[in-house]
């Protein structure tokens, strides 16, 4: 996308957005599965500023020409995610207007929200939950996930890796496994690819060279591929938490991201976004020094409410 393009989208009111721009990518959360301000940290500058509260990683596909809203994740904030969806971009039909949901895996950040979409709150009406195997035997055989189903809230789509998944003639998206804490479910980041543009959804994984290693994946290769590549920044470095061994809490850390992304062309790292912030990491505040720096150096940071369009009228 031209950068001056790009720019004017990235102003414009959620009408006019709707207008220009016939498929969407709309950023609902960017933070780690607990959001911010966390459990038990009383002295959180978000407690007593809402616009500095963080809502787990979420976001929304929406084709305008279709009406579909394809939700990526169901955090636990959900009920706050789907409110901000439905004032940028309001659905046509009734119900939550969801015609999808796709999972990456089964930490609670990533999953735990389709409780709400249970007899106990919405007694939402049959919404295709794409998940790979584990995470679909998962759903379907332990409670309270099962009921769910038994209630027809939700209709599981098993999904496999690299077998795309059709949206539309236009649209389809492919998971990928990746290296992560697999207690449950696999772990997997989505290709999202459109007639228009495409991007990379990858907000948890353990490490770029295990993914290389273990799966013969190279980040560099997928980002060449897309026009957007969200990828996980739960910690910016070691320092985060003091007390602990981060060694045992493996992401990569943004300031090494930076350091191995630096060689790339600028228009290469001007495709990363980072994503999922723990309530630790300076990057969930806009006027952090690390934040500027992260913009300085050429790459993204998402926000709450930020969107990207995939496909222009």
């Amino acid at each position: 996308m031209p950068l001056l393009l790009g720019f004017l989208i990235s102003v414009m009111p959620a009408p006019a957005m709707a207008q220009a721009c016939e498929l969407e990518w709309i950023i609902l959360g960017a933070g780690q599965d607990a959001g911010a301000p966390q459990i038990g940290h009383p002295d959180d500058p978000a407690w007593e500023d809402p616009e500095l509260r963080l809502y787990a990683t979420s976001a929304a596909l929406v084709d305008h020409r279709t009406g579909e809203r394809h939700l990526f994740e169901a955090t636990p904030f959900i009920t706050d995610q789907l409110a901000l969806l439905d004032k940028l971009a309001p659905s046509g039909s009734s119900g939550l207007g969801l015609s999808g949901i796709f999972l990456t895996h089964a930490h609670m950040g990533h999953y735990g929200g389709l409780m709400f979409l249970g007899f106990e709150a919405a007694d939402a009406d049959a919404i295709p939950v794409y998940a790979m195997p584990r995470m679909h035997d998962y759903l379907s055989n332990n409670g309270p996930w099962d009921q769910l189903i038994r209630f027809d809230n939700i209709r599981m789509r098993p999904i496999e890796s690299q077998a795309p998944v059709g949206l539309s003639d236009r649209l389809q998206v492919t998971a990928h496994l990746v290296p992560h804490r697999d207690e449950y479910s696999e772990t997997v980041a989505f290709l999202v690819e459109s007639s228009g543009a495409s991007l990379l959804f990858l907000p948890d994984l353990d490490s770029y060279e295990d993914w290389e290693t273990d799966l013969g994946v190279r980040i560099e290769d997928l980002i060449a591929r897309v026009d957007h590549a969200f990828v996980d920044a739960t910690f910016f470095d070691d320092q985060e938490l003091p007390g602990r061994d981060m060694s045992a809490i493996p992401h990569p850390r943004v300031a090494t991201s930076m350091d191995r992304f630096d060689v790339l062309p600028a228009a290469e790292r001007a495709k990363i976004v980072f994503i999922h912030f723990n309530h630790t990491n300076p990057l969930r505040f806009p006027d952090s020094p690390q934040s500027r720096e992260v913009l300085e150096r050429g790459y993204g940071i998402a926000r709450r409410g930020d969107r990207f369009c995939l496909d222009r009228s």
